[in-house]
């Protein structure tokens, strides 16, 4: 059994819980290394603490799921059978005697789904996984890390590409699909969410669609994108300024960079989650935009570009090695438009690194 395993195997003795059940990709593939997307179709893992893990996939998948180097007993089934009727044989089999209680994934369950659990497990409650598993997905192994800061540079050479189509008249579509053309070229089969182009008062919204909108001077670019690279995400946003810029303009860039920096600059083993938005936000707020700073600083990220932990004001815990994160601090004014910087970072034995290289300071693209 693999050491993620034998961890979550670890914590349900602890907690004198029979069976976990685990059925989002994202934690299936962490614990079995099978990346898939089954769609409608049943994957699920099952997690004893004292007996042989069972993994049900789709009979399709079955070669795959052996191939990822999974040598626990997998189960199969074909599209007309029902998988719940099929496990059951194969838990019988592991003599687990009365079953209490189930640890399972209480915020992505579905209805359907608890129901034909209860069904094999009829005397047993639910307790909730999610707590463990987000505290082990939180910190990156070796490989992990090494993963992430290729998609990092996938994500930074993606911006490379915007800045080099940018011209006067061409829309955000346009340079959103040179973007990922050039991307799918270097192998990146995937992007981590919807990739972000917008010109102009259009980057004043956070989360902006990208349109028909054409370029022209004095409009901010804002790129934001990411890549996933072997089940791991990446996530960067830079602004550009295109061809000329406005004293407004800068001062909103630059007190986006100010609040970035000093969340970085204490960005380290032991510190507060939640100081990293408060510093960043309360120069925000004195520089007179508070208001138009609405979301968090960041995220934790890694096989989902939005993960455990969110970094927000609200936030006690603590900064440790391994962890990986975004910074995004902004200003969105809609009529001048938005300004977001945003990097991956690394946490690291006394400090940090950040994943994403592109430049940070001003620049007028363009000219």
């Amino acid at each position: 059994m693999n050491q993620r395993l034998d961890a979550l195997s670890a914590w349900l003795k602890e907690q004198d819980i029979e069976v976990a059940f685990i059925n989002s990709k994202e934690n299936v593939f962490y614990l079995t290394n099978f990346h898939t997307d089954p769609h409608e179709r049943l994957m699920g893992l099952f997690v004893f603490k004292d007996a042989e893990p069972l993994l049900v996939v789709p009979g399709m998948e079955v070669d795959q799921a052996k191939a990822a180097g999974w040598s626990h007993e997998v189960l199969g089934y074909s599209d007309h059978e029902n998988p719940w009727e099929l496990v059951k044989a194969p838990i019988q089999k592991r003599n687990l005697g009365e079953v209490g209680k189930v640890a399972v994934e209480m915020e992505v369950l579905s209805f359907g789904r608890a129901m034909s659990l209860i069904d094999v497990f009829p005397d047993a409650g639910a307790v909730s996984v999610e707590e463990k598993l987000n505290e082990m997905r939180v910190v990156k192994d070796e490989k992990e890390i090494e993963i992430m800061k290729r998609a990092a540079e996938m994500a930074d050479y993606g911006v490379q590409v915007g800045v080099e189509a940018l011209k006067d008249g061409i829309t955000e579509m346009e340079v959103l699909a040179k973007i990922e053309y050039e991307l799918k070229k270097k192998g990146i089969r995937e992007m981590s969410f919807s990739t972000m182009v917008l010109f102009g008062e259009k980057s004043g919204a956070p989360h902006g669609n990208p349109g028909e909108r054409q370029l022209k001077e004095g409009d901010f670019v804002l790129f934001d994108m990411g890549v996933v690279l072997e089940g791991y995400t990446s996530d960067i946003t830079r602004t550009f300024a295109y061809k000329s810029v406005s004293d407004k303009q800068k001062e909103i860039y630059n007190t986006v960079l100010k609040a970035q920096l000093a969340s970085l600059e204490i960005s380290k083993p032991g510190t507060r989650i939640g100081d990293l938005d408060q510093v960043a936000r309360d120069i925000i707020t004195d520089a007179g935009y508070g208001d138009l700073f609405p979301h968090r600083i960041g995220h934790g990220m890694g096989i989902n570009v939005h993960e455990f932990p969110s970094m927000s004001h609200l936030n006690d815990d603590v900064l440790k090695e391994g962890m990986i994160y975004t910074l995004e601090p902004g200003i969105y004014d809609p009529e001048i438009g938005g300004v977001r910087i945003e990097d991956d970072v690394l946490i690291t034995e006394d400090g940090h690194i950040t994943l994403t290289k592109t430049p940070k300071e001003l620049q007028i693209v363009g000219k």
